[in-house]
């Protein structure tokens, strides 16, 4: 009788266990870029708890900050570059990449003042872009400036946040900017500059991904599964109501309800907002295309340096990919 007390008791305390598991937040990280959108929009919208998950949304600054929280079990999942994942991955961080986010809007906003018409402009010329290693400083070195047959120490980059681009870029304290969105649309209507190229017209490529670690997709993978399944409906959102999805939004971006422009007085901020989220591409899955650009970006990363293989070998970025859920959704 006294066993069957204990094994009731037993039952008791793992049942319980498993109702706290089962109603434990989600945290997911995001960075305050409209690359992110789908976390955003999936939380403002409802759309964590239409799938049944409480979902606790977290700011980072930086995706190393959130990879590192990721890593160290204070975060669930996160919405960040895929160049930053990878880097980890391929020094034994247990990382996998779930599902897609954002294909790769970085434009390049120059002053009217400044001469530039061209990225071989860019020559002896000072540009604001985000910090070393990152997915912009990546494909700018990598891609943009290597076909305008540039070197990057021909060009002044300086690695600072979006926000402070646009700010050098009303200040006059730099020629040029490569920004995503809202910051190039912002700073198009703020300052005296215009837009010369756009990497996405030209070598589109996934920029933006969703990841977790493979130990939180092993024992919450139902969680990371509604996650996913909330954010594709932002995603779908995004595409198919952009102005109603900016009202939900514009605030994370633009604090004051107008922004005071040079040409259009004073704009609406869901206005702003409605503009960026047409010129981005969202996408949740993750297409064989996307797979063979993700390889080419492994090899911009290992002849940069960011990216280091035990053997010397290229990296294979299936290491990183885990697609069930896309395969079982059969999107």
């Amino acid at each position: 009788m006294k066993l069957s007390k204990f094994l009731v008791a037993a039952l008791a305390v793992v049942a319980f266990n498993g109702h706290a598991l089962a109603n434990e937040k989600f945290k997911v990280g995001y960075l305050r870029v409209m690359d992110d959108a789908q976390a955003i929009v999936a939380q403002e919208a409802g759309l964590y708890k239409k799938h049944g998950l409480d979902v606790e949304l977290v700011e980072f600054k930086s995706g190393t900050d959130l990879i590192k929280a990721i890593v160290g079990g204070q975060l669930d999942s996160g919405v960040l570059g895929f160049t930053n994942a990878l880097a980890w991955a391929s020094k034994g961080a247990d990382l996998k990449v779930v599902g897609g986010a954002q294909q790769g809007y970085h434009a390049l906003i120059a002053r009217d003042d400044s001469g530039i018409k061209t990225v071989a402009d860019l020559k002896g010329k000072t540009l604001a872009s985000q910090a070393e290693g990152s997915t912009a400083d990546t494909v700018l070195k990598g891609v943009v400036l290597k076909q305008a047959h540039l070197k990057p120490d021909e060009v002044n980059i300086m690695g600072v946040s979006p926000q402070v681009a646009v700010q050098s870029l009303v200040g006059k304290r730099v020629d040029a900017a490569f920004l995503f969105e809202p910051q190039a649309s912002i700073a198009q209507l703020i300052a005296p500059v215009k837009q010369i190229y756009e990497i996405g017209e030209v070598w589109p490529f996934p920029c933006m991904v969703v990841i977790t670690s493979g130990d939180t997709l092993k024992k919450r993978k139902d969680a990371v599964w509604k996650s996913l399944d909330a954010q594709r409906d932002a995603i779908t959102m995004l595409q198919k109501k952009p102005s109603d999805t900016a009202k939900l939004i514009a605030g994370y971006f633009i604090s004051e309800p107008t922004l005071k422009t040079l040409k259009k007085g004073e704009v609406p901020r869901e206005a702003v907002i409605t503009d960026a989220i047409k010129s981005q591409t969202f996408s949740p899955v993750i297409a064989a295309k996307d797979e063979a650009r993700m390889q080419e970006i492994a090899g911009i990363l290992q002849e940069q340096g960011s990216l280091k293989t035990r053997d010397g070998k290229p990296y294979d970025v299936k290491n990183i990919l885990d697609l069930s859920w896309q395969k079982d959704r059969k999107l």
